[in-house]
């Protein structure tokens, strides 16, 4: 069945049809509607159904109601005879094989003559004539086209369906169907004699199957999950900047793929085709006014066009205001790259020409000048049009921004004719206003993810001697540092801003030219991804003051909102809470008081206002901030800092047990980064993704969450950034996980030592509580203990707030179970873990409850530590943390064994030597002593070989034995079992 791996995402769908074959098999029919708008995929499920049937030995008999005639279903049936998709799907049936089959003696039903009833019984004797008792399956397509006597005789043939070995099956476009045929399918459908199947969009999970290696956020946006529409996107490369606004599409595979809608568009009445292609010019919504103007129609033969194209379903009410839409966006793509090049000229000359007189916005009338231009009469006036759009829509739209200034910049090649022409609101005159179109070309560029190509245009400029008058030098440094910092080239960064920064008098005094500011705003972000960020600290600081003594316009206004963000992004990253906080809240309110206009560098801003907020603990409004960044940087736009806010994402995502969502956007950010050639965020994005693994799929895929965690750290660039140190610290927790305290610890060490000093402060309160629990593992109590300490002191620096207190509490816990006081590690474990749930964040909760066990047992019993041990297991199921379950299950069964084996001992030996043993250290030796192999105690309390040999041996320097014999001897064995060798 070679169709069914191409119906990605039609799981469901696949199900019923299969249901219904099956059912067939035992002698039972079904009916089944596929309704859906077309491209859904409505014909290939009927094509899969058909496969399904005939693989069973089924009768198929197939048809298309009103194929190749007219356009709307009044001229289709019109054309047609009564019961024509029946006639043609008795004669086009393949002869049956079925030896009490005779074709001679098939005359077939009587069409013109028999009523409905009798129709019914005659289809279906000779459908047991033919199927041999195997039954039969009748496909009947695009049914809203039937003629009122093929409707008549579906509903009759439907209500006898269910008795007879025939699955009567047709799909429909809803909007299409006649009124009364639709109302009996609806009555079928709640009375149970009808399974209705409506193909849902497919979801970006599926579309990125289909697409491969294709851009998945623009082809979910431009195909909304329509696999018609999908497939024409990938077959024209669907790029911002090349289709559909400027189509070098490949002819052939564009026209297959889009083979179905071409057939419609061409079965239409010249009318209705001239006024489509003139909606398809002006984009949608549109007026019908404006398409009969444009279309150069008098308003009641466009209207009549209009009414007709309506009936098709090639256009559809916007709602109430009147303006109209295509059914989909990519069919008026299709008419528009279809059209004739001088006819699609005069077309958009006449649409600008009518939105000039109405005083549209620039941005409207961009998306005509652009075509407009190569023959415009007036070429000053189209540029003039061509950069007032670019500068609305570049925050938005960089591609399309990007794509209006190098048209401006190709036809204005000369200072002259740009000053001429008056490009840009306050450009200047001259090379002023060149350049400065140019920086704007180079920020398009740079935010619609073609670095290389801005960096290019922006060397171009620094080289021209005479084009960079005054300021506007120092606001294309400031270009240059922004582009160098995307692409990873971060001593060139650093060297360029420097000739500015290092100029400046300090402090900085008010006002602060705004292209400084904007220097300084970049120079700030390079060292935020160095992982520097304090050494621009007090920088960003001055700047934030000297600009905020600026006079209050727009332009300052988000220069000034953007540095405020960063000097609180420099505070919390250095562990400065209590400055962070206050400024962190002040700042969230003033950009969310905003539009993204006008936030501020918007999405810059946002991903840094929500790391900021995710290390000072505000994580709703992290997440809120991220997810806004996000969206503003989506269709392709702002790659780079859309990197940054997928990767804050996918660390909320798993605090708070979402997954397979931290996953999805770890992916996503790693896509992004390759892209724009950023090796470091890739390596974080793959290092999450493991991190994301190792809680969500079982114990026996830990090894390949290590590896995946060992190639996200290979993948950053050795150093003091926040991407190898944070690539770091998730590579330390997959070692642990993967029962090799030794490597975690080695790990840990490489990021500064013992005191960690290569890693910002607030991740160290958790690192130092993951290096406590491997040196307690590997038996280095010293070490533990130091690394404890540490791990309460850097909680205490960032002010103890609740996360990371929970974290140095879980550091004290693994210290004290070590120690051999399970009473304060239960005491701190119970707090860290009342913190994470209060915190919303199940795995953090479920992992330190699980690892509670041991000493809640031994402090309060078997029967109380049940409790907080099903809490975990319990949370753990919610998220899907696999992993946790298992390690949750195991757990159980060494409580249940430690308490068996603790009974037995205590009867059997005294309690001296077992005093100086630690609680990890009396459980290895007590397991052993049963009779249990360093692997088989391994399993059970979820350990690595290597830490339970380091335990064992711990335990016979301490009882003064050598052997495993020896230590059963002094043990004894459990009850039931005599002393003997021990394997």
């Amino acid at each position: 069945m070679s169709e069914v791996p191409a119906l990605v995402g039609r799981r469901e769908e696949i199900a019923a049809l299969t249901r219904a074959v099956e059912d067939l098999g035992a002698g039972r029919g079904t009916v089944i509607e596929v309704a859906g708008d077309p491209g859904i995929g409505k014909t290939a499920l009927l094509n899969l159904l058909a496969r399904l049937a005939a693989a069973r030995g089924a009768t198929v008999l197939r048809a298309r109601a009103g194929a190749g005639v007219g356009v709307g279903a009044g001229a289709r049936s019109g054309e047609a005879k009564p019961y024509q998709v029946f006639r043609d799907a008795w004669q086009r049936s393949a002869p049956s094989t079925a030896a009490s089959y005779s074709p001679a003696a098939e005359t077939g039903p009587p069409w013109d003559t028999a009523a409905d009833h009798e129709l019914v019984r005659a289809l279906l004797d000779g459908c047991a004539r033919r199927d041999g008792g195997r039954g039969s399956v009748l496909v009947l397509d695009d049914v809203h086209h039937v003629d009122p006597a093929s409707a008549h005789l579906m509903e009759a043939l439907a209500e006898e369906c269910a008795a007879h070995p025939l699955v009567l099956a047709f799909a429909l476009r809803p909007r299409q169907t006649p009124p009364a045929l639709l109302a009996a399918l609806d009555d079928a459908s709640h009375t149970g004699r009808l399974v209705r199947v409506e193909p849902a969009p497919l979801d970006p999970e599926a579309i990125a199957l289909l697409a491969g290696r294709a851009p998945v956020e623009e082809l979910v946006t431009g195909s909304l999950g329509n696999p018609r529409a999908l497939r024409v996107l990938l077959a024209a490369g669907h790029d911002p900047d090349r289709w559909p606004a400027r189509s070098d599409a490949a002819a052939g595979p564009l026209l297959r793929a889009a083979a179905p809608v071409l057939a419609e568009l061409e079965a239409l009445p010249g009318d209705c085709a001239e006024v489509l292609a003139a909606a398809a010019v002006l984009g949608e919504p549109f007026r019908p006014g404006d398409a009969a103007h444009v279309a150069g129609y008098p308003g009641d033969r466009a209207v009549a066009a209009l009414g007709t194209l309506a009936a098709a379903d090639l256009i559809r009410s916007d709602g109430p205001t009147g303006t109209l839409v295509f059914r989909h966006p990519v069919l008026g793509h299709l008419l528009h790259h279809r059209m004739n090049p001088g006819l699609r000229h005069e077309a958009h000359h006449r649409a600008l020409g009518l939105l000039d007189a109405r005083g549209a916005a620039p941005a409207a009338r961009a998306r005509h000048a652009e075509h407009v231009l190569p023959a415009a009469a007036d070429p000053a006036r189209v540029l003039r049009v061509l950069a007032d759009g670019a500068a609305e829509v570049l925050a938005r739209e960089p591609a399309t921004a990007a794509r209006w200034l190098r048209l401006t910049l190709e036809y204005s090649p000369t200072a002259g004719t740009a000053a001429a022409a008056g490009m840009g609101a306050g450009a200047g005159a001259g090379a002023g206003a060149r350049a400065r179109l140019a920086l704007d070309c180079c920020r398009a560029l740079t935010a619609a993810g073609r670095p290389r190509e801005a960096r290019a245009l922006a060397h171009e400029l620094l080289r021209t001697p005479g084009v960079l008058p005054g300021r506007l030098r120092t606001e294309a440094l400031a270009v240059c540092v922004g582009i160098e910092r995307i692409l990873g080239r971060y001593e060139e960064a650093d060297a360029t801003a420097r000739t500015v920064v290092d100029a400046l008098a300090r402090p900085l005094s008010a006002p602060l030219p705004v292209e400084t500011a904007g220097l300084v705003f970049d120079y700030g972000l390079l060292h935020v991804l160095r992982g520097t960020a304090g050494e621009v600290r007090g920088l960003a600081h001055e700047a934030a003051r000297a600009v905020a003594g600026a006079d209050e316009d727009g332009a300052d206004e988000g220069v000034r909102t953007a540095l405020g963000v960063l000097a609180a992004f420099c505070d919390s990253y250095a562990g400065d809470f209590a400055r962070a906080a206050p400024e962190v809240a002040r700042c969230a309110r003033l950009v969310d008081s905003r539009p993204d206009t006008v936030a501020g560098r918007a999405p810059e801003v946002l991903a840094l206002l929500g790391c900021s907020e995710l290390f000072v603990e505000r994580f709703a409004d992290a997440r809120r901030h991220l997810s806004r960044g996000l969206a503003t940087a989506g269709g392709g736009a702002h790659k780079h800092i859309a990197v940054n806010q997928l990767l804050g994402l996918s660390i909320l995502d798993q605090w708070a047990g979402r997954l397979d969502t931290a996953q999805r956007h770890a992916r996503e950010a790693e896509r992004l980064a390759g892209e724009i050639g950023a090796p470091d965020a890739a390596g974080l994005a793959i290092a999450l993704r493991s991190s994301a693994l190792l809680w969500a799929a079982p114990r026996r895929r830990t090894p390949e969450a290590v590896e995946l965690a060992e190639a996200g750290l290979r993948a950053t660039v050795p150093g003091t950034g926040w991407w190898a140190g944070s690539a770091l610290g998730l590579l330390a927790v997959a070692r642990l996980m993967g029962g090799d305290p030794a490597a975690c610890l080695h790990t840990l060490l490489e990021g500064g030592g013992e005191d960690l000093v290569l890693l910002q402060p607030p991740s160290r309160p958790s690192l130092f509580a993951l290096m406590t629990t491997a040196a307690a593992q590997c038996g280095d109590l010293v070490a533990a203990a130091r690394a404890a300490h540490a791990a309460d002191a850097a909680a205490a620096r960032l002010g103890r707030p609740a996360f990371q207190q929970a974290q140095a509490d879980r550091a004290g816990a693994a210290l004290a179970l070590a120690q051999g006081d399970p009473a304060r590690a239960a005491a701190l474990s119970l707090d860290a873990a009342r913190a994470f749930k209060a915190l919303r964040m199940p795995v953090l909760r479920a992992w330190t409850l699980i690892a509670a066990t041991p000493a809640l047992a031994a402090t309060h019993g078997p029967a109380a530590a049940l409790g907080p041990l099903d809490e975990a297991l319990e949370a753990a199921r919610e998220c899907g943390a696999l992993r946790l379950c298992e390690d949750g299950a195991r757990a159980r069964a060494a409580l249940t064994a430690t308490t068996t084996t603790a009974t037995s001992t205590t009867a059997s030996c005294p309690p001296g030597p077992l005093a100086a043993l630690s609680v990890r250290e009396r459980e290895v030796a007590e397991l052993a002593a049963a009779g249990l192999s360093s692997r088989q105690v391994a399993e059970r309390l979820v350990l690595s070989t290597r830490t339970i040999d380091t335990h064992l041996g711990n335990a016979y320097r301490k009882l003064g034995v050598s052997s495993r014999v020896a230590l059963t001897r002094l043990l004894g064995p459990p009850p039931g079992r005599p002393a003997g060798p021990v394997a």
